[in-house]
């Protein structure tokens, strides 16, 4: 039987590590002009994915 594929948007967005799984921050793409200093600097880099969301991501990335 073939196997199940992993959603491959889900695989390009999500990292799945031994504490869980990381996710980059949104609203970090385009239209930055406006949007503070302090803010963009806070959404630098990657954090871990709620623990409500973390059911859904591992269903799309085949993992349960």
């Amino acid at each position: 039987m073939a196997k199940m594929k992993t959603k491959s948007g889900a695989a390009k967005r999500f990292k799945v590590t031994g504490n869980g799984i990381k996710h980059k921050h949104a609203f970090k793409s385009h239209i930055l002009t406006k949007m503070s200093t302090k803010r963009k600097r806070q959404l630098r880099g990657t954090s871990q994915l709620n623990a409500a969301d973390t059911q859904k991501v591992e269903r799309m990335l085949r993992l349960r």
